[in-house]
């Protein structure tokens, strides 16, 4: 006999008309008396804004031994034609690798830090899996940003992810100016679902790694979000990092400063959360892109 399993979509996206739903789950699924680094204000904080940024959340010679690794990858020949890179499409140079904690033994021992993972586990009141984990390379003179958007959006319509359980953290391995194309949030946003107008294609996601289409807002509810919640501009030295919940509405602009900007992104979610089918496309992305792989981070 086969068993099927209806899980009710609570954040509807992808159909004909733009939709906007309140949130319906926590944003810090821990309580108080869950352990772990982050003090009471600072989860309040998160709470309220959506995003937690940290001055150093690694050491200068953390970060020395990470941009030293970051920059073996993108010049190994290997890496380059490994499906899990994505190259810019202007000047042909990598732009991300994906599912960097299994290439490197270095990132992946990044991922099991308590520093890292223990705030993950604390924010989202589980034991966690990495969802997806990369380095993003957004190199001087022209590298292309990302539009605004929500990655739940993404998550729940390709991927399968069927709550709001899941947290970023973006840790700096360059400096990040106000100039060289960082990491914008509107915070609060993260308290409101917009669901996108229109399908997903057929193998959307070949594009989108590369330039956002299909799950990007209009610009009439972007300019609505933008006046209601503002926009927050993040800087800061290597080694500073940011945490922000899956359904903040952020993005980053083109780098046309001779200054480069990496960082790596790591995407913890709960093992209480775990992907089912996509709730808007025909199949699950690659698994280098959303992991069905949920073994717990130890």
């Amino acid at each position: 006999m086969t068993v099927t399993t209806t899980v009710t979509d609570l954040y509807p996206s992808r159909g004909t008309t733009e939709v906007s739903v309140p949130r319906q789950d926590p944003v810090v699924w821990g309580s108080p008396a869950t352990p772990g680094p982050i003090p009471v204000a600072d989860l309040q904080a998160y709470e309220r804004d959506g995003f937690l940024a940290l001055d150093e959340l690694i050491t200068a010679d953390e970060v020395a031994v990470y941009r030293q690794e970051l920059q073996r990858l993108v010049t190994d020949p290997e890496i380059r034609t490994d499906e899990r890179s994505i190259v810019e499409p202007k000047s042909k140079e990598i732009r991300s690798v994906f599912e960097v904690h299994k290439i490197s033994e270095v990132f992946a021992g990044l991922v099991r830090d308590e520093r890292v993972v223990g705030r993950a586990r604390q924010i989202l009141g589980s034991d966690v899996y990495v969802h997806q984990s990369r380095i993003n390379i957004k190199p001087g003179f022209g590298a292309s940003g990302f539009y605004w958007h929500s990655d739940f959006e993404t998550w729940h319509a390709e991927d399968g992810l069927p709550n709001m359980r899941t947290v970023s953290v973006s840790i700096a391995l360059t400096e990040n100016y106000d100039t060289n194309g960082g990491l914008m949030i509107m915070p609060g946003s993260h308290r409101t679902f917009l669901g996108c107008a229109g399908a997903t294609p057929k193998d959307n996601y070949k594009k989108s790694l590369q330039m956002q289409d299909a799950g990007t807002p209009s610009d009439e509810a972007l300019t609505a979000m933008a006046n209601q919640y503002g926009i927050k501009l993040f800087t800061g030295k290597a080694g500073s990092a940011t945490w922000f919940d899956c359904n903040c509405m952020h993005g980053s602009g083109d780098n046309i400063t001779p200054f480069p900007r990496s960082n790596v992104f790591i995407v913890f979610n709960s093992v209480e959360n775990t992907a089912v089918e996509p709730f808007a496309a025909p199949v699950p992305r690659p698994a280098y892109i959303g992991a069905r792989d949920f073994t717990p981070v130890r």
